[in-house]
């Protein structure tokens, strides 16, 4: 498996189109075509917006596993999602790593679930074995209380939905 330094340094070399708008709900646009040829941790590196998440993922030792050959959908919270998160609960999930691959796990399902495929459930079970509620409200669609800024960025091993809070596991 590539490690993550050689992930970080093709995020370097690799142009992504982003938008920020000075809102931290704003939609991330990602260039979906060379997303496609690039695996999920990959895919959020290029992106620029998930430099927490993809530590974390580091610290949960969840690189190589959303690295892999397995199709999975990942409800990404972006870097202003995890600002929101109070330091202290950040700094706990630091020191405890099986509740860190719980909250991250929380963010995982397992198969390629596209948006089309989210809004026609009502609760999806994540890798960590609970269930998020999925909502769709006045053509938005919310994923454990969270709201989906950007659906459907292609990667080579699933799908990822970009959104606007962290979810944690109740």
């Amino acid at each position: 498996m590539r490690s993550f330094r050689s992930i970080l340094a093709l995020a370097a070399s690799t142009t992504v189109v982003l938008t920020a708008a000075g809102s931290a709900s704003a939609a991330v646009k990602v260039d979906r075509g060379a997303a496609a040829d690039k695996n999920i941790v990959e895919t959020a590196v290029a992106a620029g917006q998930f430099k927490t998440l993809a530590s974390l993922l580091q610290q949960a030792d969840l690189v190589d596993t959303l690295s892999g050959k397995g199709k999975f959908t990942v409800f990404a919270p972006t870097d202003a999602a995890f600002a929101k998160v109070p330091k202290k609960t950040l700094d706990a999930l630091a020191k405890d790593k099986a509740k860190l691959r719980a909250v991250l796990l929380y963010h995982v399902a397992k198969g390629n679930l596209t948006a089309s495929k989210v809004v026609k459930r009502k609760s999806i079970k994540t890798l960590n074995g609970d269930r998020v509620n999925v909502r769709v409200r006045a053509d938005k669609v919310y994923v454990g209380g969270a709201r989906v800024t950007t659906p459907d960025v292609k990667a080579s091993n699933g799908v990822i939905h970009v959104i606007n809070k962290v979810l944690i596991p109740r």
